[in-house]
């Protein structure tokens, strides 16, 4: 007999809930509103299946250089999102274009830097 896997709550932060609408607006006015609702689709299913399978994701080497594995990342290239598993619950604290300069926005967002 098989038991299915623990399923976690996904939680987004209100800083990751902002990401993802700026990202949809972003496609949405430089490229085409379908275009955004399709990546915010492939965000959104990324997001869920941390529910069922949460340690998939990698370390983030930016995070790991300094020392720092208690968050993961996912990807829908070019765009990560950065989580932490805290008991049943998966966080995601950040979405962004792999593109930008996410040392900075880390920084900003995990750490608390200026």
């Amino acid at each position: 007999m098989t038991t299915a896997p623990a399923t976690f709550e996904v939680l987004l932060t209100e800083g990751a809930e902002q990401d993802l609408e700026a990202i949809h607006d972003y496609i949405a006015e430089f490229d085409s509103p379908a275009n955004a609702n399709a990546v915010l689709d492939g965000l959104v299913n990324v997001v869920e299946t941390l529910a069922r399978f949460p340690e998939r994701g990698s370390y983030p080497k930016e995070l790991v250089t300094l020392g720092i594995k208690e968050y993961r990342q996912a990807f829908f290239k070019p765009y990560r999102a950065i989580y932490r598993i805290l008991d049943s619950q998966v966080v995601i604290y950040l979405i962004a274009d792999g593109r930008r300069d996410i040392p900075s926005l880390l920084s900003r967002r995990l750490l608390g830097g200026q």
